[in-house]
Parts: structure tokens; C-alpha cells; sequence
């Protein structure tokens, strides 16, 4: 009897809510993430009626409805995060003052001094030089090529060590969800882009040609040294932090307009303050996230170098020890001389 009541009373709305949710999903409301107990029984109740016709379909020879198949793990939605805990823990949402006063360091360079840090550095300064020529001053556009190959090693990363963790039954050190958050980080890096620019056929031809060549390319190096791999995109991310400051000379020059037209996508990711923001605000947050970046890859790289690739230990003594920061290689005053950052 319970059952008849539900199947009468609630079937008749399943529909109504469930494109409601979906609908709203795609614009990242948060009211329907499954935290409201309230959203869990509504969840319950759709999903089992949905069940319920889809089945009521089945037999009466009508084909069911996809919509109302979606497996319950779906509804659980994938908020993207970003990567700095200044944007993370900023209960306020962050105004021009607030990027600015972001601690980045950017003029930080990692000294090559293994033949592997100097192939990865002249690698990338060679890639740099038609990069330079092709785009010139065209920031925006050159941002979108940049992007796109960005979001590249962090995935390839995450892959191989990934099935070296499954192929050798052993924890991978806590790298895997490091490197899949950077991907994730530069991936909404190119879709604020996209919002913002309007690439040509032209461009959008050679960003699949270079990506397609890039992937296979870091893959195969990955591979034979994954040193070399996390040095090649430490110096990336410092060569990106030049194009990103000269991004913003342009703009508080007057060549580049700062328009207030900022996306959702960028206002809702980096908790910008919608009343506010700006495209140099968009650039500001981008260049903390490059940072963060070039810090990690060269850390990575470090490790790989002296052998200590597990990082649960050292995390949980830097957290006992109440000091988060400047616990990298290469980056304390008591490491070695020829590990030392320079300006």
C-alpha cells in the first residue's frame, strides 16, 4: 500500500524535478549538491520512482526514458576547486588588493644544474621562440594555445603513475591527486579563456595539431625520465608567469582594454567579487595558479632527484610541526647551496 501511495503521489513530479536538477547542475547551483538532507530524500524518492517507470516502460514495450536512468553516483556533481589556499580560504570574495597582495614570487627561477635540468630548460626556451613569433603581443590567444598544452602534463603524469601504482601494488606517494588537480586548474584556465576570446579556425587547427604533438611527446619523456618531464613543466610555468606579467603590462598600459566582462566560469572558480572583477583580475588569478605550479613540478622533480618520491611523511610532519610552507626542496635556507632558487 505505501508503495501504491508513493508511486501516485510522487511519479507524477519526477520528471519536473529531475530536469530541474539537471538544469541546475549545469550552472553549478549548490542548493541541490547532496548536503541538504532535505535534497536526499527528494534524491531518494526520484531515483526510486524513476526506477519505477523506467520499468513500467520496459513491460509495457515502450523504450524508457534515458533521462530518468541516471545512476544515483551522478548526482553526486564535481564542484572544480582551485589550487591556492588564499582563494580556497578567503571567506570574502577577492578583490583586485586581494590577487595583488598574493604571494608569488614571480621573478623565482630554478638554477639548471643536472645535464636533465638543462635539457628541460633549453627545451623550453627553443619552444618559446615560435611561440613568441606567431602570437607577438596577442595575449588572450596566446593564452588559449598556452592553456590547452598546460592542462597536458598533469594528466599524463597522474596516467603513468597511476598504472605504475596498480602494476607494482603500492600507494604512489600522494602524487596522483596533486597532478590530476593541475590538470583540472589549467583545463579552467582554457574554458575562462574560451569565454573570453573567440579563437579562428586557424588557431583552433593549431592548438590540435600542438596538443595532440605535446601529449605524445611528454608521454614518451615521462616515461624514460619523469625528472626531466616535471622539470620541463616547472620551466614552463616560470615562462608563463613572463607572458602572464606581460599580459598585465599591457593592460595597465592601456593597449589591452580591462573589461569587466568576466565570465561566470572565472567569478564562481577563483571566488571573484562579480561586482568588481576585471580581465586583469582574471590574469592576476591565472598567474597565482602558474606559480603554484612552477613550485610543484620543480618539488617533484627534486624528490625524483634524491630519491624521496613518498610524501605522506613529510606532509605529516610539517603539519605537526605547524609549518605548512617552505618545506620544498630547493626553496629552504638549509638545502644544499646548488639546490637554492635565485632571482
Amino acid at each position: 500500500m505505501i508503495r501504491s501511495v508513493f508511486h501516485n503521489t510522487f511519479l507524477r513530479n519526477t520528471t519536473t524535478f529531475t530536469e530541474t536538477a539537471i538544469n541546475n547542475a549545469g550552472h553549478y547551483h549548490k542548493s541541490i549538491l547532496p548536503q541538504n538532507s532535505m535534497f536526499l530524500l527528494t534524491r531518494a524518492f526520484t531515483i526510486h520512482a524513476s526506477r519505477m517507470q523506467s520499468a513500467n516502460a520496459t513491460i509495457s514495450g515502450k523504450e524508457p526514458d534515458v533521462i530518468h536512468q541516471i545512476p544515483e553516483d551522478l548526482f553526486y556533481l564535481h564542484h572544480p576547486k582551485p589550487v591556492r589556499h588564499e582563494i580556497i580560504e578567503s571567506k570574502a570574495p577577492l578583490d583586485s588588493k586581494a590577487l595583488e597582495n598574493i604571494d608569488i614570487n614571480p621573478d623565482l627561477h630554478r638554477q639548471p644544474v643536472t645535464w636533465s635540468d638543462k635539457i628541460a630548460f633549453y627545451t623550453v626556451k627553443t619552444l618559446r621562440i615560435p611561440t613568441d613569433w606567431l602570437f607577438k603581443k596577442k595575449y588572450i590567444h596566446r593564452a588559449v594555445m598556452l592553456e590547452t598544452v598546460a592542462a597536458v602534463p598533469g594528466m599524463v603524469g597522474a596516467t603513468i603513475r597511476h598504472l605504475r601504482s596498480l602494476r607494482k601494488l603500492q600507494h604512489d606517494g600522494g602524487w596522483i591527486d596533486h597532478l590530476l588537480h593541475e590538470a583540472e586548474n589549467e583545463r579552467m584556465h582554457l574554458m575562462t579563456w574560451m569565454r573570453i576570446s573567440q579563437p579562428t579556425w586557424w588557431e583552433r587547427s593549431l592548438i590540435t595539431l600542438v596538443q595532440g604533438g605535446f601529449y605524445n611527446m611528454f608521454f614518451m619523456l615521462y616515461l624514460i625520465s619523469p625528472r626531466t618531464a616535471h622539470r620541463v613543466v616547472g620551466y614552463l610555468e616560470e615562462e608563463a608567469i613572463v607572458s602572464y606579467n606581460s599580459f598585465l603590462k599591457e593592460i595597465d598600459n592601456g593597449n589591452i582594454e580591462n573589461s569587466k566582462n568576466v565570465p561566470d566560469i572565472a567569478i564562481d572558480y577563483w571566488n571573484l567579487d562579480k561586482n568588481s572583477a576585471t580581465l586583469r583580475d582574471v590574469v592576476l588569478a591565472v598567474r597565482a595558479d602558474e606559480a603554484t605550479h612552477r613550485d610543484t613540478n620543480h618539488h617533484f622533480a627534486d624528490r625524483i632527484l634524491v630519491g624521496h618520491e613518498d610524501l605522506r611523511e613529510d606532509i605529516k610532519r610539517a603539519f605537526e610541526n605547524h609549518d605548512k610552507t617552505k618545506k620544498m626542496a630547493g626553496l629552504t635556507n638549509e638545502a644544499p647551496e646548488k639546490w637554492k632558487w635565485s632571482k
